[in-house]
């Protein structure tokens, strides 16, 4: 990458500025040890859920609840998030986070377990948005598990779809960058799906269910 193309990405990253309470909800991540959306990932989830003015969002990886603001930011003010994790002190953080953002409790819907045993109890095609920010092992069942899930012209978004730049190159073969570049290869080929390879912040897989 040349100087001015890194540049050009710092920039991009930063072009909407995270405020406090997002701030806030980054730095328990950390605490955690949890790796949340970067900052134009997390843009792009807002205009996502905007655009499709997303009512009904599954959101797979709590995590400390960055990306969830960010979903339930560009989300109209009666849209209900749902959002899995295995791990209950991520979804007090998470909670956290909500509380200070003056959600409605009746906003978010938490709902802790294993993704996989969780996502085939919810409806078929009765969802706006999926957004899958979990383990890599088991990337192609959310996938899967979310065409599912995802009405006509629903929208599926997958964050770390570069994998620390791994994934663009053929000579990384390690099990994590071999998964997510071939849940990449699924989805460019699906014929239900219009999909893009956005290069923002760890690379976000994107596409709409036809």
């Amino acid at each position: 990458m040349s100087n001015d193309k890194a540049q050009s990405w710092v920039y991009c990253e930063g072009f909407v500025p995270e405020d406090a309470t997002l701030l806030r909800a980054r730095e328990r991540a950390g605490q955690l040890g949890c790796t949340p959306v970067l900052p134009g990932s997390g843009a792009v989830l807002s205009v996502l859920a905007a655009a499709a003015q997303a009512r009904a969002v599954v959101e797979v990886g709590t995590g400390a609840g960055v990306g969830s603001l960010y979903l339930l930011r560009g989300m109209p003010e009666d849209g209900v998030l749902t959002t899995i994790d295995v791990e209950v002190e991520h979804q007090r953080a998470a909670k956290e986070a909500f509380a200070e953002e003056g959600l409605r409790t009746t906003r978010t819907r938490t709902i802790s377990g294993r993704a996989l045993d969780v996502l085939p109890r919810l409806t078929d095609g009765g969802y706006d948005l999926v957004f899958v920010d979990a383990d890599k092992e088991n990337l192609l069942g959310y996938v899967e598990q979310a065409l599912r899930l995802l009405r006509r012209g629903g929208v599926l978004a997958v964050d770390n779809a570069l994998w620390h730049d791994r994934v663009p190159d053929p000579a990384r073969r390690d099990e994590v960058t071999t998964i997510v570049r071939e849940v990449g290869r699924v989805v460019r080929e699906d014929d239900r799906l219009v999909p893009a390879l956005l290069p923002t912040g760890d690379g976000l897989l994107t596409a709409v269910k036809r």
